[in-house]
């Protein structure tokens, strides 16, 4: 992967620096060009100018001072100049010899253009010299007469080099960012992939049973920092999960082992008496059918703690009170059996967020721990309160209430408190895991006249999402 990031980048950098100097490259032989015809037609104006007085009065002298001129303007540049009279014979060339000298003009389009006042540019093939030459031809003026014109014609292939020795340092400067740019992507790139390959080595020791295993979320890019984060978060469930069935595990086998054991027993023993006492036979049968039916409860109520530490459920907008006045209709019937009054206080509505039927799961705990405790005739209360940004649910008994110490295990699994010796130890622990998952807490309080304030606190629901 590193590589590949690498050479990516190296292709992008390169792909850019084409799509940059390809153009780049044709305005600077054009820039180059244009100068050099400018600084050409500069130089022929020059010289046009020291002409004048020569081709006004020809001379030896005159003309020795021009091609003296153009001979060291030759030197300097690389430039051939030829100056011409109007008839356009050669009068002066900067060449060693004087071959051209005397030698007709007038044939040639810039001399010609020249000659009749126009500055003539552009480049043309020599078939003397066999190459490119770039030319200029100026007239020499005297007022509005014509007296000659000198033309400067420079190798085509010189402005070509200018070019390529600029092409070749701007090529050499893309190979360099393409280098650099390698350099940096490098560097880059071993540390995203370094960091992924922490983040490998984390998954490999999580699946090998690490379940401690954490990646570091403090270092890296922001996108590495939320994958470690993700990562992290994903451990943790996990080993939550795995700590859930290992816990559940343990409960049941250590739960199970006592009732299991009594229940084999009475078995045992219907077993012996059915031949010699069948009424006594029946007892015992009897008793392992209770044995066997809190075994149920038992394993009922574990595998609710697991779905509950188990759920992804989303809590959602409950009218609690509603639901709470629904449950009491439920257990009314059983409590005029008891002879244990039910009341219900609390708002027409209270809109809370809740996993879905946690608050009825809850009220019906509740209320059979303080149907269990309660006396014939007391009352069992059960109040719904809006307290600023939260719904409090209350069940409150006149039993004979538990310690604050108590109060504080309670939640607990399989704690029994003295009072209810047979329960399974499991409800007030579905209670609890009930309100954690809705976002809220449950809680036990004594209560100062006697008996228990059994409540849950959940949060107030937006009026938006109610309505």
């Amino acid at each position: 992967m590193k590589w590949r990031l690498v050479a990516a980048l190296i292709a992008t950098t390169l792909l850019v620096v084409l799509v940059q100097d390809v153009p780049l490259s044709f305005y600077l032989q054009r820039v180059q060009h244009d100068r050099i015809v400018a600084q050409l037609e500069r130089d022929a104006f020059v010289i046009a100018g020291t002409s004048e007085e020569a081709l006004e009065t020809p001379g030896d002298t005159s003309s020795s001072l021009i091609a003296s001129v153009a001979r060291r303007y030759q030197v300097a540049s690389g430039a051939r100049v030829i100056v011409v009279d109007s008839r356009g014979t050669a009068i002066v060339t900067s060449d060693a010899d004087d071959s051209k000298v005397g030698a007709p003009y007038s044939s040639r389009p810039e001399i010609r253009s020249a000659l009749g006042g126009k500055v003539a540019s552009g480049t043309r093939y020599s078939s003397t010299l066999h190459e490119n030459l770039l030319y200029v031809a100026v007239p020499v003026l005297n007022g509005n007469k014509i007296l000659g014109a000198v033309r400067i014609t420079y190798p085509a292939r010189v402005v070509d080099s200018a070019v390529t020795d600029q092409l070749r340092q701007l090529w050499i400067v893309a190979l360099t960012t393409a280098l650099l740019a390698g350099v940096v992507g490098y560097i880059v790139a071993a540390g995203v992939t370094r960091r992924l390959g922490r983040l490998r080595a984390s998954t490999e020791r999580l699946a090998d049973g690490h379940l401690d295993e954490r990646s570091d979320e403090k270092s890296g890019a922001p996108e590495l920092r939320s994958l470690a984060r993700s990562f992290n978060v994903m451990a943790e469930r996990l080993e939550g999960l795995i700590d859930q069935q290992r816990a559940f595990a343990s409960d049941a086998s250590h739960q199970l082992r006592t009732p299991l054991t009594a229940l084999r027993l009475k078995l045992e023993l219907a077993r012996d008496l059915i031949e010699t006492d069948p009424s006594g036979a029946r007892e015992r049968l009897a008793a392992a059918e209770s044995e066997a039916d809190r075994l149920g409860t038992i394993i009922e109520g574990l595998l609710v703690l697991s779905r509950l530490e188990a759920t992804t459920s989303i809590a959602g907008p409950v009218d609690v009170a509603a639901a709470a006045r629904a449950r009491l209709e439920h257990w009314l019937p059983l409590l005029e059996e008891s002879e244990v009054r039910i009341r219900f206080e609390g708002p027409a509505e209270a809109f809370a967020q809740t996993v879905p039927m946690a608050t009825e799961q809850i009220v019906d705990n509740f209320v059979d721990n303080a149907l269990s405790v309660s006396p014939s005739g007391s009352t069992i209360l059960v109040r719904v309160d809006l307290d600023g940004d939260h719904v409090v649910v209350h069940v409150l008994d006149e039993g004979p209430g538990m310690s604050l110490k108590d109060c504080a295990r309670a939640f607990d699994r399989f704690w029994r408190g003295s009072s209810r010796p047979g329960g399974s130890g499991l409800g007030l622990a579905i209670v609890a895991q009930l309100a954690t998952a809705s976002g809220g807490t449950a809680k036990l309080e004594p209560r100062p006249g006697g008996g228990l304030d059994a409540s849950v606190r959940f949060s107030v629901a937006a009026t938006s999402v109610r309505g």
